[in-house]
Order: structure tokens, then C-alpha cells, then sequence
């Protein structure tokens, strides 16, 4: 599972709670003694798996830094309407103040969880890879592909930085420059970036062919049929890492991934999720 940086968890919490609560948590503050401790539990309302402990424990501690969260399920687990994630104790101010913050999260990245196990499940047998793509909200790229490791898939690339893609438009605007788009683009790529993975783009069988003649190390299959995919894979013959992409449901995962395909890179893992129905419920003794 992908480990989440501190600083930068800190830091979009921290973000968060102060879009929330401004210049103070108004109802809270008014209402609940500033010396009251208790328990909250955290529950799913709904099957899921779990994904964001960490997040909800940082959520809650910086407001408080005494909160005890307790995890009852780890992130990754299968989890069943009802089930209690975590038992969080404290003062009732931090637990009240945090708590939509950290359930707004939560709801998220398990939704985002639930979701890529769904994909990762309906490949079956075949050795083929879920992977997420960059079609993530602003500023919660790492969490949510964090949520996709928990879930089961693999991250593509985290940015612009970390491995060249040339897509249709870079394949586009290289060819003002005459036939050999591909082969030109690569080499700029490789002598510039040596260091950096090569990712092609391929929207027909002739760019595959040539994305494979230009030493490309991933060849991604925009948009093809099932046939098309295992006619690129065919033609590819283990040269390139094959990744198929776009246009790609639940319904196709399985007769893809029997294309022989390498990897399936599917954006509705974090750009279409339905959050998970999740709540912080006060665990007050009988008759309080």
C-alpha cells in the first residue's frame, strides 16, 4: 500500500479544518463544556472497504493532540454494513469539531477503495494490473491514490514529472514537423530525459507499430475494441509494458484483461466514485 508523507498529510488537513471552522466552531463552542471527554465511534453504514484511518486520526489530533483513536479494521479491510472502523476518545469539543472533516474525507477515499476492489475483483485469474490515472480533485491527488492501493490497484504516474507520456496532442503538434512523429518525439524525450520512462499513446494499430520501432516502454491503447487490444498486444510481442485505457467499464474489465494486456488504467476510480455512507456516532452511557 502506498505510504502517506506526514507533511503533506498535515498539511491538507490542517487546510481543511480551517475551511470548516473559520474563526471557531460556533455550536461546539456555545453548547459543549470545554472539559467534557468522550467516545465517538466510527461506523460504516454501508459493505465497503476501508481506506483514510490515517487521515481521520490526523484530523482529529490537530485539534487535540490527547485524542486516542483506536482502529478496530486496518485500511484495505472488507468491511460490512454496521461495522465499527475505529473508537476515538477525547474531549468532546475535538471530537465534535473534527468530525465532519474527517468523515468528508473518509467517505471518499472508501468510496474510492470500494470501488477499485470492484475492478481489481472482476479481473480474476488474469496477471493484469488496476491502475488509476491523474484524473484526480485538486490538491488530494496522494490520498486518493493512496485509497487505490488500499483498494488493491497500482498508481500510474503522480505527475508531469515522474514519467514522460506522450499523448495525442504532443503526437499532434510533433507532426507539424513531417512523417515520423513517434520516432521524433521519443528520441527529444530519451536524450532529455534519460532517467524517465517512456509512455506512448496509441490510438491505431499503426501507432502502436510505431511507438513500438521508437523503443517506447509502455504503449497505452487508447480506446480499442476488445480486438483491436489483442492485436496490439500481438504486435507489441512483449516489447513494451501494454496498458489499456479509456472507455474502459466494470462490464469489459474481464474479456480485457484476457486480451493479455499488462495493465488497465481506469479513470472512474477517482473521477465517478459514490462516496461511502459513514458516521461518528457518541458511544453515551445508557440513560445519558
Amino acid at each position: 500500500m502506498l505510504q502517506l508523507n506526514r507533511t503533506n498529510l498535515e498539511s491538507i488537513c490542517q487546510a481543511a479544518l480551517a475551511e470548516d471552522m473559520g474563526s471557531g466552531d460556533a455550536t461546539t463552542l456555545a453548547v459543549v463544556p470545554e472539559a467534557l471527554e468522550t467516545t465517538a465511534l466510527l461506523r460504516t453504514r454501508e459493505d465497503c472497504v476501508c481506506a483514510g484511518l490515517p487521515v481521520a486520526r490526523m484530523v482529529f489530533t490537530l485539534l487535540d493532540a490527547d485524542v486516542c483513536v483506536e482502529e478496530l479494521v486496518r485500511d484495505g479491510d472488507r468491511c460490512t454494513a454496521g461495522q465499527t472502523l475505529a473508537r476515538i476518545t477525547g474531549k468532546a469539543r475535538a471530537l465534535l469539531t473534527g468530525e465532519r472533516t474527517a468523515l468528508n474525507f473518509m467517505q471518499r477515499l472508501c468510496g474510492i477503495a470500494t470501488m477499485t476492489r470492484r475492478y481489481v475483483d472482476a479481473v480474476g485469474r488474469h496477471p493484469v494490473k488496476i491502475l488509476d490515472t491523474r484524473k484526480t480533485t485538486p490538491g488530494l491527488r496522494f490520498l486518493e491514490k493512496y485509497a487505490v492501493t488500499a483498494g488493491g490497484g497500482s498508481n500510474h504516474r503522480f505527475g508531469l514529472y515522474d514519467r514522460i507520456m506522450l499523448k495525442d496532442n504532443h503526437r499532434e503538434l510533433a507532426s507539424l514537423d513531417g512523417p515520423g512523429s513517434i520516432h521524433r518525439a521519443v528520441k527529444a524525450c530519451r536524450d532529455r530525459y534519460p532517467r524517465l520512462e517512456i509512455e506512448v499513446e496509441a490510438d491505431t494499430l499503426d501507432n502502436v507499430r510505431e511507438a513500438v520501432e521508437a523503443g517506447a516502454d509502455i504503449i497505452l491503447l487508447d480506446n480499442m475494441t476488445d480486438d483491436e487490444i489483442a492485436a496490439a498486444v500481438r504486435i507489441i510481442g512483449g516489447r513494451a509494458v501494454t496498458e489499456a485505457s479509456g472507455g474502459i467499464t466494470l462490464e469489459r474489465i474481464s474479456a480485457i484483461a484476457a486480451t493479455g494486456v499488462d495493465t488497465i488504467s481506469v479513470g472512474a476510480l477517482t473521477h465517478s466514485v459514490r462516496s461511502i455512507d459513514l458516521g461518528l456516532d457518541l458511544n453515551l452511557p445508557t440513560g445519558a
